[in-house]
């Protein structure tokens, strides 16, 4: 998907404090209130609260979020339901978003001042991609997109229960209300799902009608005489991707070999799923290999044509920020979210005009002359750099082992995985002796390059293309230096958790030995000095260092998701139409990335095997895919 930049919605606000889009030549919500009109129009037409009662999920999709008085005003709806659904999930587009202080101004006179305050803190940069964001523990989540709905709905995955038809009236923003927005929409649904909307023009029913809608006028509000609300009948279903038959939405226990990063993440997010997990590791502790280096930095990236790895490296540091400075603030984990530098050759005339060009908020990225950079790092590199206001540091065995002592996630360390077959609708894990450790519906592996080597017997073709990449990492120990916030380009050096500064890393593809090496830490020593200008202090107490290893794949993308099964019959050259085992899912090759991706990347893993939304595009999905080597090969007539 081709992604434009986002331009944040141009609001003014009248005497009354009301909201115009003056580009629109239209109001936010009518003079009755907004609250009224989500209730009677949106929830009522949706019947809800009534309809959730008793699921374990409800999801909303909503085709306008405009300044977010229809999400509150259902999460508000659902706090003050007995008889709530387990969780609540709420899918909104906005091409475009309020900006912060427009939020802020919108809500001052906020009927829930609570859930609004909780929505402002949270509020996300106007970058063009899916944002994840959860309150009440979890148990309410809002997926937001930010880019045009025409667009976006198609890179969305998920089964909406209920529909919010949303936006300026369509003779203000037809766009909103074309034939094939509908027919998108019609492609999220499943039988029974109902849509509401103010608008009873003429097309707008015809488009309902058009994609499979039962369409009925009903009672208005507010001198809005009716509204339309529909319910999703179609003469014809159209059967569901061959991928979505990996889920096991009955699932209520998983497994998870590895508890590094990748499985520790998987693992929390099951569970927050309302599984039961349990984790198994070879060595006796969590985070025993590469995830147990001392520190590690995480942060987007910006390219110019703004490709699947620049996409999936934003999505996946936003979604790391939100995470992380929540259990950092609270003292959870060793760590900082105050901001990254990474370093850029530039000129800085030349990262200006491309942050002008992709529209790249201040919140999320900006530029900075050397001068610049050098005041905010506390050190002079000499050069231009990226700041990440977001970006920074934290220590990944800390993190893992935070990760698995959460409710729902069981530790069991000092078991290898040598097999792994299938019993039924479950998966079985074995030892060297042919001793079942653990079975579940859902096995996810996540045990770097061990995860290919136990899913090659599933898999058509026998593997994937990967490499190991042997990397030693150096520190120092004593007096603080001057260094302020994490420093990255070619190397890294950051504020080291117990004073110092830790600094690397080396890479050596296809290395395999396991000896710390003087000529390294020399090699880490020189992109200290090159990134810092540091030189470790005599009285400094030095330390060797760590060796571990990257798992790489050829393309530089992780591999995550579902495992394809056997090669279909008629052609399939997308990832996504290759037929899949239920239950047997894979999270590995996070390469260097993995404190930028893990999150991300155990919630991918958890939506997809319970049918939950899943938090990435299509396409995005589709580039991290395990089986988009065999598509690839297909599409080449190799397969």
């Amino acid at each position: 998907m081709k992604t434009e930049p986002v331009v944040p919605a141009n609001i003014a606000f009248d005497a009354a404090g009301q909201a115009h889009a003056p580009d629109f030549g239209d109001c936010y919500h009518p003079p009755i209130g907004a609250f009224e009109q989500a209730q009677h129009v949106f929830l009522g037409g949706n019947g809800l609260p009534g309809r959730w009662a008793g699921r374990g999920r409800f999801v909303v999709l909503e085709t306008g979020f405009g300044l977010g008085n229809n999400f509150l005003a259902t999460w508000a709806a659902w706090r003050d339901d007995p008889a709530r659904c387990e969780r609540l999930v709420f899918v909104s587009l906005e091409r475009h978003p309020p900006r912060r202080a427009d939020l802020e101004a919108a809500h001052r006179g906020s009927q829930r001042p609570e859930l609004a305050a909780a929505l402002l803190a949270a509020w996300p940069a106007a970058m063009p991609n899916l944002h994840p964001l959860a309150f009440d523990g979890g148990r309410v989540q809002l997926l937001l997109g930010f880019g045009d709905a025409a667009a976006l709905l198609p890179e969305l995955h998920l089964s909406a229960d209920a529909i919010y038809l949303d936006g300026f009236a369509p003779v203000c923003n037809p766009a909103m209300w074309q034939p094939r927005l509908f027919q998108a929409l019609g492609r999220l649904c499943r039988p029974g799902s109902t849509a509401a909307t103010w608008s009873v023009a003429r097309p707008v029913r015809d488009g309902l009608a058009a994609a499979g809608f039962d369409v009925q006028r009903v009672p208005g509000i507010g001198g809005k005489r009716e509204i339309s609300v529909a319910r999703w009948a179609p003469r014809f279903v159209p059967p569901a991707p061959p991928r979505d038959a990996a889920a096991v939405p009955q699932a209520r226990t998983a497994i998870v070999v590895g508890a590094g990063l990748a499985g520790a993440a998987v693992a929390q997010a099951l569970a927050a799923q309302g599984l039961e997990v349990t984790v198994l590791e070879r060595h006796a502790r969590p985070a025993a290999e590469t995830s147990g280096n001392p520190a590690g930095i995480f942060h987007g990236t910006v390219h110019a044509d703004d490709g699947p790895h620049a996409r999936l490296l934003r999505a996946g540091a936003l979604l790391a920020a939100r995470d992380y400075g929540a259990l950092f603030e609270a003292g959870q984990v060793p760590g900082s979210a105050r901001g990254l530098l990474r370093l850029d050759p530039g000129p800085v005339e030349a990262m200006r005009a491309l942050a002008a060009r992709q529209r790249l908020p201040a919140d999320w990225v900006r530029p900075l002359d050397a001068a610049e950079t050098a005041g905010l790092a506390g050190v002079d590199p000499g050069s231009p750099a990226w700041l990440y206001p977001g970006g920074g540091w934290c220590s990944p065995p800390k993190l893992a082992a935070h990760w698995l002592a959460l409710p729902g996630v069981r530790f069991v360390g000092g078991v290898t995985v040598e097999r792994v077959d299938r019993a039924g609708a479950d998966w079985c894990v074995f030892d060297a002796a042919g001793t079942l450790l653990a079975q579940a519906p859902v096995l996810v592996l996540a045990n770097a390059s061990e995860a290919a080597r136990l899913a090659a017997p599933w898999l058509p073709g026998g593997g994937w293309p990967l490499r190991r990449v042997r990397g030693q990492v150096s520190a120092w120990t004593g007096p603080r230096p001057p260094l302020q916030l994490p420093l990255a380009g070619g190397g890294y050096a950051l504020p080291g958790p117990d004073g110092g500064v830790v600094f690397g890393a080396t890479s050596q593809a296809g290395d395999e030995d396991t000896a710390l090496r003087e000529s390294d830490h020399a090699d880490n020593l020189a992109k200290l000095a090159r990134l810092t200008g540091l030189v470790p202090p005599a009285d400094a107490l030095a330390w060797p260092g760590r060796v571990g290893w990257r798992l790489v794949a050829e393309d530089k993308l992780p591999i995550i998701g579902a495992l394809p099964a056997a090669v279909p019959e008629h052609r399939a050259e997308q990832p996504r139409r290759w037929p899949r085992h239920a239950g047997l899912f894979v999270c590995t090759a996070l390469g260097s990335r993995g404190l930028t991706l893990a999150p991300l990347a155990g919630r991918l893993v958890a939506a997809m095997a319970t049918s939950a939304p899943w938090p990435l595009e299509q396409d995005l999905a589709d580039a991290v895919d395990p089986a988009r080597w065999l598509a690839r090969a297909r599409r080449l007539g190799r397969g």
